[in-house]
């Protein structure tokens, strides 16, 4: 059990819903090329992809550590599929938008059943999401609770946060990780539950 990397990505996701935080951190190595080049070909911007890519590692995290997590199929399929829906739902919200429509994509990227099943799942996880994360914001530093509001309530680009709060997108993102690393050991930490 001490060499990580050598588990299997089922074994790595028992072990951090269990509280091992650096299990989280093989999957996210392990899989954070493939997802974020799977966004940005869906996508076609960085700064988009960028916001895709931080959305979907932060539902993942409140899934797994809230027990939602099933093990039906393959880890980087849920991920991808947590994406895809991501990406999908901006293009429902926002006529206008720099993300791609399901027209302007490759019919095989959007055509899978693997990818378009569970859609009310995912509903039920980012209303959780919301209000568990809600429930953590008072623990964050200032710095880091200004950019959650921002980029999950606020719905705002990182882009759009580094303009408001006058910092580059770079301190942006690192604001943004620094809060889900925060927020994942309060999650974890057994003083706090999730809501259910």
């Amino acid at each position: 059990m001490n060499n990580l990397s050598a588990m299997t990505d089922h074994e790595l996701v028992v072990l951090y819903e269990e509280g091992n935080d650096s299990a989280f951190d093989v999957l996210l190595a392990r899989h954070q090329a493939y997802i974020y080049s799977y966004i940005l070909f869906l996508v076609k911007d960085s700064d988009v992809a960028n916001d895709f890519f931080q959305d979907t590692f932060q539902r993942a995290i409140i899934a797994i550590r809230s027990h939602k997590y099933q093990t039906s199929g393959k880890f980087s399929a849920w991920l991808t599929r947590i994406a895809h829906n991501l990406v999908l739902d901006q293009g429902r919200k926002c006529e206008t938008t720099q993300t791609v429509r399901e027209e302007q994509v490759a019919p095989k990227a959007l055509n899978s059943m693997r990818l378009s099943e569970a859609t009310r799942e995912d509903e039920m996880i980012d209303s959780q999401t919301r209000e568990s994360i809600r429930s953590y914001l008072e623990y964050l530093p200032e710095p880091q609770r200004e950019v959650v509001i921002l980029r999950f309530y606020d719905d705002l680009s990182f882009k759009e946060i580094a303009e408001q709060t006058g910092v580059s997108i770079n301190t942006a993102l690192g604001r943004m990780r620094y809060a889900l690393i925060n927020l994942r050991k309060l999650i974890g930490n057994k003083r706090f539950s999730l809501v259910s």
